[in-house]
């Protein structure tokens, strides 16, 4: 059985595109990680500071490899992106 990560992101001030860029930059990451099944990034149609990323994985366990193998200066440089704290649940189908 595989499990959904949903993600939330709001934009800070100004840094709709810059954040964007970067969880596009990821998307490559992620999908390329083992484990993984999909992952994709949505930006809102009605607000264009809110994104949400939806990541299926095979297990809790390899989102979090995942996670502990991404360079932490990098989530650190874009820190400055985020408007507020992003969000994430796991949900089973």
């Amino acid at each position: 059985m595989s499990i959904t990560r949903i993600n939330e992101f709001v934009a800070a001030e100004g840094q709709s595109q810059a954040l964007y860029d970067f969880l596009s930059s990821l998307m490559t990451y992620i999908n390329d990680s083992e484990g993984c099944i999909s992952a994709e990034l949505l930006q809102s149609t009605d607000d264009e500071t809110s994104f949400v990323v939806i990541e299926k994985w095979q297990s809790v366990e390899a989102h979090a490899q995942s996670l502990a193998n991404y360079p932490k200066e990098d989530m650190q440089a874009a820190m400055s992106l985020i408007g507020a704290p992003p969000k994430g649940r796991f949900f089973r189908s």
